[in-house]
């Protein structure tokens, strides 16, 4: 059975874009192929919780050689989106560290297909913040299907 979602996924009104892919640019380091994230739609430091998006489209440098005829979103990315996600909020709800690195993942699991088209809504929730690392459950769903969880860890670099 798939856990509970970290945030209710009705909250988001998908019109307002809190943080646009320039607004990213500004924190994240990542550009060109390797920026996952186009948005951010919340931000709760209260509760520890930010949800943001990324559009698969159908001319990414994987989709040719990744199953060819049929191109899946590859796991190691929607990992990457989930560690760029975590990045963000712990880069600005805690700034002046530096760039918060992918220190881990722990408890993976991919639970569907993702293909281009498709919108991933990424969510994570803040579960350790300290001075030498910061950890953070995170689910993907494409409309309201649980494609994959996992918890990010971080390491300031």
């Amino acid at each position: 059975m798939p856990p509970k979602p970290l945030f209710d996924l009705s909250r988001i009104d998908t019109s307002k874009v809190l943080v646009d892919r320039d607004g990213i640019y500004t924190v994240n380091p990542h550009r060109f192929e390797f920026q996952q994230l186009d948005g951010i739609y919340v931000c709760e430091p209260q509760e520890g919780i930010i949800v943001g998006y990324r559009d698969v489209r159908d001319d990414e440098f994987w989709v040719r050689g990744h199953i060819p005829g049929r191109p899946i979103f590859p796991g190691v990315l929607m990992m990457e989106t989930a560690a760029q996600l975590v990045s963000y909020y712990v880069m600005t709800v805690h700034p002046g560290k530096g760039f918060l690195g992918f220190g881990g993942v722990d408890q993976v699991k991919f639970r569907g297909a993702v293909l281009p088209g498709m919108r991933l809504t990424m969510v994570g929730k803040m579960i350790e913040v300290r001075a030498r690392r910061c950890v953070g459950a995170t689910q993907a769903f494409v409309e309201d299907q649980l494609v994959y969880e996992g918890l990010i860890t971080g390491m300031w670099v």
